[in-house]
């Protein structure tokens, strides 16, 4: 059976439709992009509302099963923010169920039993206090470390190398932390993961994967995929 789903991405995100390859072929990802709300034009900023409402009622004539906001940034630019999007997607497409990949995460380390988490994220300092505040605020998870690559442009993010990632986890692990945490769906971790989990024998959760795991806990509950990680090799939310 062939599952279709929807994403919706930032217009400058140039990552999530190549990592959404990895997964067999039977689900099948269809985009809608949008444009920043900021007028510095931050990528970290909420996408317009207008974008969001086009793209979502394009997407519901797809007929998509589910439709994902991968924005990571955007869930933490203030409190409600999920709650309030995903009724909107929902409605502009058409009673279609929708989830952020904020929430995705969150949703993903309740899963692994994570409580405290180490969080490595190509954002800046102000970002990453938002990150974890959300996590705190909204799943009771703890963020016990953090490093930051500070970049404040979209287009940085997709040309960094994973490898900086893994350096950053030798520098902050230490025995409290249950999992690593990888925000940014433009930020390409995908094909990294299975080798991090074994080396730092921890789970990593990034942005991209979530989402996956979000999508498949929902049309294949139960499904057991062969597909790198150790939060994919399972459905059960």
């Amino acid at each position: 059976m062939t599952h279709h789903y929807g994403i919706l991405i930032p217009s400058t995100n140039t990552t999530v439709e190549a990592e959404c390859r990895l997964l067999p072929e039977s689900y099948q990802a269809h985009f809608g992009r949008l444009l920043t709300s900021a007028p510095n034009h931050s990528p970290f900023a909420p996408s317009r509302d207008e974008d969001i409402d086009y793209q979502s009622r394009l997407l519901g004539t797809a007929r998509v099963e589910l439709v994902i906001l991968i924005q990571t940034s955007a869930s933490l630019h203030s409190d409600g923010y999920d709650q309030a999007i995903t009724k909107r997607i929902n409605a502009q497409a058409g009673g279609i169920p929708a989830i952020t990949s904020a929430r995705a995460i969150g949703r993903a380390l309740q899963a692994l039993k994570a409580r405290r988490i180490g969080l490595v994220s190509p954002y800046t300092e102000t970002v990453n206090q938002g990150a974890a505040h959300y996590f705190n605020a909204n799943f009771g998870i703890e963020t016990v470390a953090v490093e930051g690559f500070a970049a404040t442009d979209s287009y940085e993010i997709g040309q960094l190398a994973p490898e900086k990632a893994r350096d950053a986890f030798v520098r902050i692990d230490r025995p409290n932390i249950d999992a690593f945490v990888v925000p940014g769906g433009n930020f390409p971790t995908m094909t990294s993961i299975t080798a991090w989990e074994l080396e730092f024998a921890k789970p990593v959760v990034t942005t991209n994967q979530a989402s996956f795991w979000a999508m498949l806990a929902l049309l294949s509950p139960g499904e057991q995929l062969p597909v790198f990680v150790r939060l994919l090799a399972h459905t059960e939310s």
